[in-house]
């Protein structure tokens, strides 16, 4: 039972990562916005991206940054936390 907890907590852990990069790939990229599956990736990843992205600029040298980098700390943060809860798990 422990393990396939496991094993679930760490497959939804990695879908979010993935998810995530895909985000950032595709930001990179001269897609359609009114794409049906961007706007769901979209959904889907603003909800944690917008705080990290407001932190960012209520940090002074926030202002100044040309390049998003919310996406790669989410990635960071992620790991951060899959790691602590699959620990408790085990």
């Amino acid at each position: 039972m422990r393990f396939t907890l496991y094993r679930l907590t760490a497959l939804v852990f990695d879908a979010a990562q993935l998810i995530l990069i895909v985000r950032a790939v595709v930001s990179f990229l001269p897609v359609n916005r009114d794409n049906r599956l961007v706007i769901l990736l979209y959904r889907i990843t603003e909800p944690i991206l917008s705080p990290i992205r407001m932190m960012i600029r209520r940090v002074f040298a926030g202002h100044w940054l040309y390049l998003d980098l919310s996406p790669l700390i989410a990635l960071v943060l992620l790991a951060i936390l899959k790691n602590i809860v699959l620990m408790i798990i085990l």
